[in-house]
């Protein structure tokens, strides 16, 4: 009963505006329509005794409803049935219909443009309403009136059914494609992950195994030697799960994959130790901050993580300063080592910088890097803090 609803007393939404071209002929259709309601007007006077006021009535609606269809055309509907049972008003018997031709044509077209556009369910609603008082009222021409009407709301029906075809096509077609992106994704993402499992997770595999199995294997080494490789030894370990996280992660193919928790801002402290021990001489200044947790403690301890390890890789042994501090809603963090060699010129930032700038980018902040003039290259990132610590 929902199409009956909805054809009887629910409330209409607007069909969009005239678009195209057809806005252009607008004045024209108005004038046009003025005529044929005039046209109505005229031959109602001249066959029907009836006051002027019912006679411009008659002649209103039945131009109104065309006026009305094409954005309300259930509205529409609503007046033309109305106006099927006030336009017999006081009908001549030598009239061949009991309503003039002009809301004759209307009714149809209304009937027409109903079915174009509802589903077929509304559309054998208004048809039943249509025809059964044209039945009782069109004497002995309704028969073929309502022959006409169901033929009408019939070719209406199918010109509905196919442009939702072809809407529903086109929804599959989308669809579709959207499918094949994301398996195109998930197969690059599964490559990825095979050759970092068969190529970098082999060699990390082969490091740790032969730091741990060295003191066994050469004997004589110092206490310092031991400990060295020991530590080696855990840090391809840790590099270890960290991608085998990551391989879980690419090879899911929803967002429901495993996740461990990440390390964030009050980590970095063990990013430093782990640089004290493989021989990097860095001093931090890295107070207890409130409000550096989530994406931005994430962000933080990646940044340091790259620029300790590109000072441990361009200026191994020179002096790495760590200094963090908020500032309004962002925390300042800096990155600054001694320069030993000059950086040659049009030198290319590597993948690391890149990444850093990304992940910067990705929450609204900014960063730089480079020679800071007084012989020492920095790496200063602005970077906003969790909404929920503003």
């Amino acid at each position: 009963m929902g199409p009956l609803v909805r054809l009887t007393f629910g409330r209409e939404t607007p069909r969009p505006a005239t678009r195209g071209r057809l806005r252009y002929f607008l004045p024209l259709i108005v004038i046009g329509l003025v005529g044929v309601g005039s046209t109505a007007f005229e031959y109602l006077q001249a066959v029907r005794e009836l006051p002027t006021v019912v006679i411009a009535v008659i002649a209103i609606g039945s131009v109104l409803p065309v006026a009305l269809a094409y954005r309300l055309p259930v509205n529409a509907w609503r007046l033309t049935f109305l106006m099927i049972f006030v336009g017999t008003v006081n009908h001549a018997p030598n009239e061949p219909w009991p309503w003039n031709t002009v809301q004759i044509l209307a009714t149809i077209f209304v009937l027409a443009r109903l079915a174009v556009v509802s589903t077929s369910l509304v559309t054998i609603w208004a048809t039943t309403f249509t025809v059964i008082p044209v039945l009782l009222l069109g004497g002995k021409n309704s028969g073929g009136a309502a022959v006409m009407i169901v033929a009408v709301a019939a070719l209406g029906n199918i010109v509905s059914s196919r442009r939702r075809t072809r809407e529903l096509l086109a929804q599959q077609e989308e669809i579709n494609e959207q499918e094949r992106a994301r398996r195109s994704v998930l197969e690059e993402r599964a490559r990825i992950a095979r050759e970092m499992h068969d190529v970098v997770a082999h060699h990390m595999s082969m490091i740790a195994v032969q730091a741990e199995t060295a003191p066994y294997r050469l004997t004589g080494l110092p206490d310092d030697a031991k400990e060295e490789l020991a530590s080696i030894a855990g840090a391809a370990r840790e590099a270890l799960t960290d991608m085998r996280r990551l391989l879980g992660v690419l090879r899911a193919e929803n967002q429901d994959a495993e996740r461990a928790p990440q390390p964030g801002y009050d980590q970095i402290t063990d990013l430093v130790a782990t640089a004290h021990r493989a021989g990097l001489p860095v001093t931090g200044d890295l107070p207890v901050l409130a409000g550096v947790d989530g994406t931005a403690g994430l962000t933080a301890y990646r940044i340091v993580q790259e620029a300790l390890a590109n000072a441990g890789r361009h200026a191994p042994g020179s002096p790495v300063r760590l200094t963090a501090r908020v500032n309004g809603d962002r925390l300042e963090l800096c990155v600054a080592n001694e320069l030993t060699t000059t950086p040659e010129a049009g030198h290319k930032p590597g993948h690391g910088l890149i990444g850093m700038r990304e992940r910067v980018a990705l929450l609204g902040g900014e960063l730089t890097a480079g020679p800071d003039g007084a012989g020492s290259y920095r790496v200063l990132a602005r970077i906003p803090r969790q909404p929920e610590a503003r």
